[in-house]
């Protein structure tokens, strides 16, 4: 029995619904959570790391439909979780969730998820709501789930009415952690788990050294020699991923973790060599209204930057540009994007409901990088200054590891 009719009528064992703002009513299969949630329904075209997605805190305050038929057959692990803060409030799959099959997996997909508050709907067409988020636009809606098939739709739908959307919408300081954290921890290797830099010992740090489940501390020297030489890299979190700082990490940098609304003084006090901009959810003029006048201060001190997603588009905003709503978003592990300076196509990892107006651009900002979907901005870079950002995640999880070398760039760049 399908369960993916687009009607008010409540099929025989539908204990799942997907109400949009415009009254369309979806039923399905209900798993995770019970209960219900708002947020902006969009899509996602990875075919895999479904839990690195719905923990990216980009994706907070939306319903993420899965194009990829087959979502939870690897089941769910710690090791795969982007942040421990707010993501996606809920999905939408196509299949019905099968018992896991992967020799990672310490639990199942929909346990998991019901552990996170997080709420699935299963027997959906899938295609035929994409294509109607690719027409339409990505609208307002609610998920909810009742084992017993219960559900006020007439409140529901009023619920996905009255939310007013991710326009104008500042969720950064929800997501953004609360104090400072100096970042421990490299990349992930299957079999090594992730890589983990020891104490400091009498000033000398050992840096990043394997670490397996019998001796997550082996105690190797360290091939960078004392910590103080490192690059000081401080990253603010406006919704961050953690593969960023542990790709920052691995390009040699030492991380320290601050805040979103961490103070022009207070990130002058760590003495840092460069500043991160970190991804993250909303809308970037409604969280620029506190960070990009910090930004504008960092680049009159001529302080390196490098942003990503959020703090790509807020640097533009800081630099004079303007940003946009997008119809759908870009929203998948597979995103070609053309590199301006040699031609060379990146295969990216893109999660963006906003996007940087390339023709508003200033004459001291290069463009960088450009969507060959659909031409629209992918980065740029400020003459004269070590200043650059894109609008895709180079660190990807999930996704592929074209882009790695901007964290080895922005690094490089510290000395």
């Amino acid at each position: 029995m399908a369960l993916s009719a687009s009607s008010a009528a409540q099929p025989k064992g539908a204990t799942g619904v997907l109400v949009l703002a415009d009254g369309t009513v979806i039923w399905g299969r209900g798993f995770g959570a019970v209960g219900s949630a708002v947020g902006e329904l969009c899509f996602n075209t990875a075919m895999t790391g479904y839990q690195e997605i719905m923990t990216d805190p980009s994706y907070a305050a939306q319903i993420i439909t899965f194009t990829f038929p087959h979502i939870g057959n690897v089941g769910a692990n710690p090791q795969d979780i982007e942040s421990q803060v707010e993501g996606a409030v809920g999905c939408v799959v196509r299949e019905e969730v099968t018992p896991s099959s992967n020799f990672r997996a310490e639990s199942e997909f929909g346990d998991w998820l019901a552990a996170l508050g997080k709420i699935g709907l299963s027997g959906v067409d899938t295609r035929a709501l994409t294509r109607r988020i690719r027409t339409l636009g990505a609208p307002n809606a609610v998920i909810a789930h009742d084992p017993k098939g219960e559900f006020d739709v007439p409140a529901l739908l009023r619920q996905a009415q009255e939310w007013p959307g991710l326009e104008g919408m500042d969720l950064a300081r929800r997501v953004s952690r609360e104090k400072h954290q100096d970042w421990e921890g490299g990349t992930w290797q299957l079999g090594q788990g992730y890589e983990k830099p020891l104490p400091l010992r009498g000033g000398v740090g050992v840096g990043n050294v394997s670490s397996t489940p019998d001796n997550p501390h082996p105690p190797a020297p360290s091939p960078e020699g004392e910590e103080g030489k490192r690059p000081h890299v401080v990253a603010v979190d406006y919704g961050s991923k953690d593969n960023i700082f542990r790709n920052l990490v691995k390009a040699g940098a030492r991380v320290t973790v601050v805040p979103a609304q961490t103070s022009l003084e207070d990130i002058l006090a760590l003495s840092p060599d460069g500043v991160f901009l970190s991804n993250g959810p909303g809308d970037p003029a409604a969280t620029g209204e506190y960070a990009v006048p910090t930004i504008r201060a960092l680049l009159d001190r001529d302080m390196p930057v490098f942003g990503i997603c959020l703090g790509h588009q807020m640097l533009g905003i800081a630099l004079g540009a303007k940003t946009a709503k997008m119809n759908q978003g870009h929203r998948g592990a597979n995103h070609p994007v053309k590199r301006l300076s040699d031609g060379v196509v990146e295969i990216t990892s893109m999660n963006h409901g906003f996007v940087v107006d390339r023709e508003t651009l200033p004459e001291n900002v290069e463009e960088t990088h450009v969507s060959l979907f659909d031409g629209s901005n992918a980065g740029l870079a400020v003459k004269g200054k070590k200043a650059f950002s894109v609008q895709y995640h180079p660190e990807a999880s999930p996704g592929p590891h074209d882009s790695y070398y901007l964290f080895e760039k922005f690094v490089g760049m510290l000395g």
